[in-house]
């Protein structure tokens, strides 16, 4: 097998389109980075087919435009909101994925501006639960996207609305309003496929045989999965080797 150039990156630049966007946007956290390998097609699972449809029809001509999401840690949220965003660039539309786990880093008024872009992703909306002027901040975004009559909002917490603890009752009314879908957890194949999908994105080569092995040993949360697969093909990277289950065990033991 043909060992990649070290130049490759694991990240995309790929936040914010910038064109057209007021100055208190690019003022938002360049932290955030978009994954390059999340993609709606490397989440697989049968039980999420409609969710994904739904996903898809985001930047078309589409009467849904709002969508929540929730489900438990791990299982493929911030995969599914950074794929939309990819999405969205690929069809030349802007968009812009923000974690609200960060939010105390910031003021509610980060939001301010951001009806403008095509697609909006928000993360981790179980972490402003309780803050009056961040539920308020949302409350008042998700009006503006609505009556802005082109943009579409994605959002995500890890409870369904009614165990979210949000104190807005109109915020908790609204985000009720669109389509709601609970992120179902994937099967074990449905793992190692999207495993292997993930690295087939990334330009490597994933063995059977190591995929597997990842799934038996390591953690099988989906996003903990990725995260190792892309740590993994960076070490295979930077010592140019290729992924067997020995080196597995190396990279492992050396990050202990």
């Amino acid at each position: 097998m043909p060992l990649r150039p070290l130049n490759q990156t694991s990240q995309h630049k790929g936040l914010i389109d910038f064109m057209s966007v007021k100055t208190s946007i690019q003022q938002l956290p360049l932290g955030m980075w978009l994954r390059q390998g999340a993609s709606l097609d490397s989440f697989c699972g049968r039980e999420n087919q409609q969710l994904l449809q739904s996903l898809r029809q985001l930047t078309e001509v589409n009467d849904e435009r709002f969508l929540f999401l929730w489900g438990a840690e791990g299982i493929g949220k911030s995969h599914l909101l950074q794929a939309v965003c990819h999405v969205a660039t690929a069809c030349g539309d802007s968009s812009v994925y923000l974690s609200m786990r960060q939010a105390g880093q910031f003021a509610p008024e980060m939001l301010d501006g951001l009806e403008q872009m095509s697609v909006v992703a928000i993360d981790d909306v179980d972490a402003i639960a309780g803050s009056q002027a961040w539920e308020t901040a949302l409350f008042n975004l998700y009006n503006r996207v609505r009556d802005n009559g082109t943009g579409s909002l994605v959002l995500a917490a890890r409870a369904p609305l009614a165990d979210l603890g949000l104190v807005l009752p109109d915020l908790r009314s609204r985000l009720s309003w669109g389509l709601v879908y609970q992120v179902q957890a994937m099967t074990d194949d449905e793992k190692l496929q999207a495993l292997k999908q993930r690295a087939d994105s990334r330009g490597f080569d994933l063995p059977d045989e190591v995929a597997a092995y990842l799934l038996r040993h390591y953690q099988r949360q989906t996003a903990q999965l990725f995260d190792l697969l892309e740590r993994l093909d960076q070490h295979s990277l930077a010592e140019q080797r290729r992924l067997t289950i020995p080196f597995v065990k190396q990279v492992i033991e050396s990050e202990e």
